[in-house]
């Protein structure tokens, strides 16, 4: 579920005044309406895309959600958008009247049924709870589906009776002399069926407004920005139509000394000159809550490299782990005592030191290569 730029959808700043954002909603509205593109389902797309735009962009509340939280706070306020064209013509009849001198209204089937909201909800992982898997509970405050009526919006015991003034076909038959004009069904605004008796808790809309919390498993190895889809979970639809999804965004939270790329974990670790010249082993915390072995070797450089395979994050497609990379700095001391002052002169002249000098591309001695003699 890719995150709408309203803003960019009918081309105006973020800071674009009322009166600019109607104006250009009024020019394209106009180009993708689709009375004048007809059986065009690009243009009819495109219509109902400006339209959500403008019906969030022109409402300063729910700008200022959107602006603040994105199309994932206007979701959880409730906001849907539009299902169809029709939703538009009966909310900005009188926006056309006004834009065009004319309504393009339209008859809307007023009990179909339709589908619910998608919702999104945005959840915050530690890089070991990244590795190790979470499972979590969400709370949503959405449409449910009315247990009252079962979704339908007839009472219990009641159900959907057969129109008696079209007689189940939707349309009525007007005849003046040789002319005869069908319209739609006003009794069961074109359904051929009406519900004599709604559901008194839904009033006859199948859902009602409630709250509940979702189990939700992450599996290991997920990416930052990843989209988990737990399907029939979001909003119930009108009139028994089918429910939404609910989309979970992950968010990865930064590691105080582990950094990802892919399924690799990179890590620094700072040696002294000693431990870089010798070698050495030295233990370091891992994800998993064990401690990982390093082993330093002898003559070590800086930001050489030692890469421990099989210790990086799971894949999360069932493939091979990751690896640790480590990444050395040596650490130079910045004040040396007299007696590390000789020591360190006596080895320069066992390695043959010659003091600063311009780097070549010729072999270096091991000092040189640390304090970056040619």
């Amino acid at each position: 579920m890719r995150e709408k730029n309203y803003y960019a959808i009918l081309g105006v700043p973020r800071n674009a005044s009322q009166e600019e954002i109607k104006k250009a909603y009024r020019r394209l509205a106009l180009k993708y309406h689709p009375d004048r593109n007809p059986d065009n389902p690009e243009a009819a797309e495109k219509f109902k895309e400006i339209s959500e735009a403008y019906e969030v962009l022109s409402d300063p509340q729910k700008r200022a959600i959107y602006d603040s939280q994105g199309l994932s706070g206007l979701h959880r306020s409730g906001f849907r958008g539009f299902e169809d064209v029709e939703d538009i013509f009966s909310a900005f009849s009188d926006l056309f009247e006004e834009f065009f001198g004319f309504g393009f209204r339209r008859e809307k089937p007023g009990r179909r049924p339709r589908a619910g909201a998608d919702l999104s909800y945005e959840i915050s992982l530690s890089l070991e709870e990244v590795y190790r898997g979470k499972e979590t509970e969400i709370s949503l405050d959405l449409y449910q589906r009315c247990e009252t009526c079962g979704g339908s919006g007839a009472a219990p015991g009641a159900g959907p009776r057969y129109c008696p003034v079209c007689k189940g076909r939707g349309q009525v038959v007007h005849t003046e002399g040789f002319f005869r004009l069908s319209t739609t069904c006003p009794h069961c605004q074109g359904l051929g069926t009406y519900i004599s008796e709604p559901c008194p808790k839904c009033h006859g809309e199948g859902r009602v407004w409630g709250h509940k919390r979702l189990r939700v498993r992450i599996p290991p190895g997920v990416e930052d920005g990843a989209l988990i889809r737990l399907p029939g979970e979001g909003e119930a639809g009108l009139y028994g139509g089918p429910a939404g999804d609910v989309y979970l965004k992950v968010r990865i939270k930064p590691h105080e000394y582990f950094r990802r790329e892919g399924k690799n974990l990179h890590l620094d670790l700072v040696i002294g000159l000693v431990d870089a010249i010798l070698g050495a082993e030295t233990e370091v915390p891992h994800l998993s809550g064990q401690k990982v072995k390093i082993k330093i070797p002898r003559g070590s450089q800086p930001q050489d490299q030692i890469v421990i395979k099989g210790q990086g994050l799971p894949d999360p497609k069932g493939g091979p782990p990751g690896d640790l990379i480590v990444h050395l700095q040596v650490q130079l001391p910045s004040k040396v005592n007299r007696e590390q002052e000789d020591l360190l002169k006596r080895f320069a002249e066992l390695e043959k030191h010659k003091g600063p000098r311009v780097k070549t591309k010729g072999k270096r001695g091991f000092l040189g290569r640390i304090f970056g003699e040619a």
